[in-house]
């Protein structure tokens, strides 16, 4: 069996770890594009049980898919719709607990069962969203919701250029 840096840290001490280290990028890269995939990349090893982790950019007022660690996924998504959509137009975190129950959910990969999204918002902007997807029934934590916030939060700071 391979040991890895996560073995025996709490879900706490990994997402502090995962913010840090996504905060820490910036210091040896510079590009908004690469910094949103390793972003994702970080995401994705830090989160345990999910299936799709990535952000969705506004372009024109919609929702176009970015950078993301998954199977492929919905291109487009408009504001107000499915849970992407939602937290765009109430510009508010969404923790769904069970996708099947939400309305107007997009399922873009039927194995999801539950979703966190967070806008990425900048000058009173909603510049893009970050989106986490799981297999699993009420999967996601209020205490990771607020570390994807903070790396949200992040984020608009350091790549708004790109994604304004």
């Amino acid at each position: 069996m391979i040991k890895s840096e996560l073995d025996g840290l709490s879900k706490a001490q990994k997402l502090v770890n995962m913010v840090r280290l996504i905060k820490k990028q910036p210091e040896s890269e510079s590009d908004p594009l690469a910094l949103l995939c390793n972003a994702t990349g970080i995401m994705n090893q830090y989160l345990e049980d999910i299936n799709w982790v990535g952000f969705y950019l506004m372009r024109k007022g919609e929702l176009v898919l970015g950078p993301f660690q998954g199977k492929a996924a919905c291109t487009r998504i408009k504001v107000g719709q499915g849970v992407c959509g939602t937290s765009v137009s109430k510009r508010q975190t969404m923790l769904v607990e069970d996708v099947d129950a939400f309305p107007g959910h997009i399922p873009c990969d039927s194995a999801s069962r539950s979703e966190v999204v967070v806008p990425v918002i900048y000058k009173d902007q909603v510049i893009a969203v970050i989106d986490c997807d799981s297999p699993h029934l009420n999967r996601f934590s209020k205490m990771e919701a607020q570390a994807l916030e903070e790396v949200a939060e992040f984020l608009a700071e350091t790549v708004h250029q790109f994604l304004s």
